[in-house]
């Protein structure tokens, strides 16, 4: 389930970049642009994992949810996240807002990914794999 939950986020996080920047593309300067994509994305991929894995497909324990604090974590690092995607578009010399978006959504909700996979592990623990039959 681990797989699943992290292409939620990541495509989630993606779509929801892309589409801020499509809205926003000409109306924002592209740093504030790739600031609020990014931010979106994440909070709104950790949203949509927490109600598909847990309530939605009913699969994993009731702490499987992703807390709080790791969205808001999630939110404070969507700044780099935003402004490495804005960087990256400058290097490219590619400048449309959709590219931005995209990039700032994709960035961002990576960085919520490693932080999940991060609060999700237990250190010292050896790694179980869990038949299901």
């Amino acid at each position: 389930m681990t797989s699943a939950s992290l292409l939620i986020v990541l495509l989630v996080g993606t779509v929801v970049g892309a589409a801020t920047g499509l809205a926003l593309g000409d109306a924002v300067s592209a740093n504030l642009l790739a600031i609020l994509a990014g931010f979106l994305g994440a909070v709104l991929a950790a949203v949509a994992r927490n109600l598909t894995m847990v309530r939605g497909a009913g699969v994993g324990p009731d702490n499987s949810r992703t807390p709080g604090l790791v969205i808001f974590y999630a939110a404070v690092a969507s700044l780099a996240g935003s402004l490495g995607a804005k960087e990256v578009s400058d290097l490219s010399e590619v400048s449309s807002g959709v590219w931005i978006g995209t990039l700032a959504g994709l960035f961002s909700s990576l960085l919520l990914a490693i932080l999940m996979i991060t609060y999700h592990t237990n250190p010292g623990e050896p790694a179980k794999l869990v038949s299901r039959r």
